[in-house]
């Protein structure tokens, strides 16, 4: 078998392009999903901090309606359709707004939690996502199977906290909570290989832009029920 030298050196440099390619789009994804959690930080906290909305969106059958929005948002949103033919920079501007809906969702809970609970669960909820998603961008393990058994868990869940909201179980609650740090902590670092594996040097940057904002989309989420999850657990209550 010849050695050919200048064929070894093409590869070496098409792996360093898809290489910094990769870096630069995992980077874009990190980017998207800490600018949306930013923006539902800013809008929970401006809502809590206004106590004349609180009775019209606490205090009324609306409450059900804010609790409920962003995930009729993620179903009729972010719809297969809408992905394949919108351009990124829609895309981009629809996950802002997703992200400022959850924002209003998740005011009440500086209403229900101190806010040094808050604090402390969100630093936990950070460094515990920071290390599973690290896990699942340089494992050499294949998740995959776990992914899709966790996913079983996720559906579980919804269906689980959409009944106890008519229930109103504290052990119901806990356990979808308890379970819910599990799926969730699973479902980063899942998530993470997934993104790093469909990413295409060749895609081209609309296409590749379109996979960041929707990975940054499944962190995101995957950050958000996290968090909530652990201050369910954690928090104190006012």
């Amino acid at each position: 078998m010849s050695y050919d030298p200048y064929a070894t050196a093409t590869t070496a440099r098409t792996g360093a392009a898809i290489d910094v390619g990769l870096q630069t789009h995992m980077r874009q994804v990190y980017n998207t999903m800490s600018l949306g959690l930013v923006a539902t930080g800013l809008v929970a906290f401006a809502v809590a901090a206004t106590p004349a909305l609180h009775p019209v969106l606490f205090g009324t059958p609306l409450a059900l309606v804010v609790m409920l929005a962003p995930l009729a948002f993620i179903f009729f949103g972010f719809t297969p359709k809408r992905i394949a033919t919108w351009p990124s920079a829609k895309i981009k501007t629809m996950f802002f707004v997703f992200s400022a809906l959850m924002g209003l969702s998740m005011a009440s809970i500086f209403l229900v939690f101190t806010a040094e609970s808050i604090a402390r669960v969100f630093f936990i909820t950070a460094a515990t996502f920071a290390a599973t998603s690290i896990y699942g961008y340089v494992t050499k393990r294949d998740l995959a199977a776990m992914g899709s058994f966790l996913f079983m868990g996720l559906i579980g869940i919804v269906i689980a906290a959409l009944v106890n909201l008519f229930l109103q179980s504290s052990m119901l609650q806990f356990v979808v909570s308890a379970i819910g740090v599990v799926v969730f902590t699973g479902l980063t670092a899942w998530d993470t290989q997934r993104i790093k594996e469909t990413y295409a040097y060749n895609n081209g940057t609309e296409a590749n832009d379109k996979m960041a904002i929707m990975g940054a989309l499944s962190l995101y989420l995957n950050f958000i029920n996290l968090f909530q999850s652990l201050l369910s657990l954690m928090g104190n209550r006012e």
